[in-house]
């Protein structure tokens, strides 16, 4: 269905079109190119990162990351548990286990405590994890300086998954350069955009970004015929989502400020309504705020999240619920899981709003103005 008023919806209006334009008179519209290597030189200049492979999705580069840190069959990852399934698949491609870890209430990420917990208990067991998973759900930095301290005490590298993160912050520091492999993605909802997808690997060793832009090109040995010493992926980003991707890399900032207003809107607006609780920032974070998320607390408000959830749709106004954490899928929950309930307790409670770069203050009273009318009627 097409909503009136959609969750994220992206905004082509830099030089996205003379761009592609060029790639397209160019010919040079696959895996190499100008517009690729002013990508991958701009990004890691604009997020002040370590030097960076373009690929085709965030689930391509979560996939060689893995590779990269050595993780094999029999091998057990820690993965946060509130995410995406993509955090986790490629574990399972690996022929690798995930262990999952519950969430903290502050930030909802990697709660760092029962990260300890879980690589305690695995190598007691003589299975000591090969990585650790953590992603910066929303655009929130998950809690780094607590995870990479438990990384370095253990000599576990930790694998950022900062798909949602794209100008966020930790200490002044872009998440994904704060392990020691990051990657993000240019789906066609997030900050920024190749056009229908896109992906970044960002890695510190310099020798295996080497190697992830030879697997990602299907391992063609540097020859003038097609030579094959490794198996590798058809995961390179072509030079015409590259275009499409500088374009909407030269207004990152613009985009961050205007998510970040949108999410101080809400707040405003929803202030006076009881039962109502925000993903909030802290003093060491600076979050991109991709989705304002909230929680809701239905004794207080009267509604649930599927209820409100069902109410904005009648409205034309596209929502989505939180993640279901992972150990609670049916493919995932036969695997080990360290926690309570807090992240299954976010899911329960939690609904994503509207937050396109687009929304209007008119659209958010809209929305506003329909949860209000929502709580008087339950309360009547």
């Amino acid at each position: 269905m097409a909503f009136k008023t959609p969750l994220s919806f992206p905004v082509f209006e830099g030089n996205e079109n003379s761009y592609t334009q060029e790639v397209i008179n160019s010919g040079s519209i696959a895996t190499s190119g100008r517009f690729l290597d002013r990508f991958e030189l701009e990004l890691a200049d604009k997020l002040k990162v370590h030097p960076l492979v373009a690929l085709n999705s965030c689930t391509s580069a979560l996939h060689l990351s893995m590779i990269l840190l050595g993780v094999g069959p029999g091998d057990e990852v820690i993965c946060q548990s509130f995410t995406f399934c993509a955090s986790a698949n490629p574990i399972m491609y690996l022929g690798a286990r995930p262990v999952f870890v519950d969430s903290e209430r502050d930030s909802w990420n990697l709660c760092p405590e029962l990260l300890e917990d879980a690589i305690l208990n695995k190598i007691s067991k003589g299975r000591k994890p090969k990585a650790i998973v953590v992603v910066h759900l929303f655009g929130m930095p998950a809690k780094m300086n607590e995870i990479m301290e438990i990384s370095k005490k253990y000599e576990i590298p930790v694998l950022e998954d900062a798909a949602e993160a794209v100008g966020s912050l930790y200490r002044g520091q872009s998440c994904g350069a704060l392990g020691q492999i990051g990657v993000f993605s240019f789906n066609a909802n997030k900050i920024i955009t190749g056009g229908g997808g896109g992906g970044a690997l960002v890695c510190q060793d310099s020798d295996a970004l080497h190697r992830s832009k030879y697997l990602s090109t299907q391992a063609r040995e540097n020859i003038h015929y097609y030579k094959h010493k490794d198996i590798g992926y058809n995961y390179r980003m072509n030079n015409l989502t590259a275009g499409i991707a500088l374009a909407q890399l030269e207004q990152l900032d613009g985009f961050v400020a205007k998510r970040r207003a949108v999410n101080q809107r809400y707040r405003s607006l929803l202030k006076d309504i009881p039962g109502i609780e925000f993903q909030s920032d802290s003093e060491e974070t600076s979050s991109n705020f991709w989705l304002t998320a909230i929680l809701i607390d239905k004794e207080r408000t009267g509604f649930s999240n599927d209820e409100l959830r069902i109410e904005l749709f009648n409205h034309g106004i596209e929502t989505r619920f939180l993640w279901k954490p992972l150990h609670t899928q049916p493919v995932f929950n036969s695997y080990m899981y360290y926690g309570g309930g807090v992240a299954a307790g976010f899911f329960e409670r939690g609904l994503c709003l509207p937050s396109s770069v687009s929304l209007t203050m008119e659209d958010q009273e809209m929305i506003a103005e329909i949860i209000q009318e929502k709580l008087i009627k339950t309360a009547t």
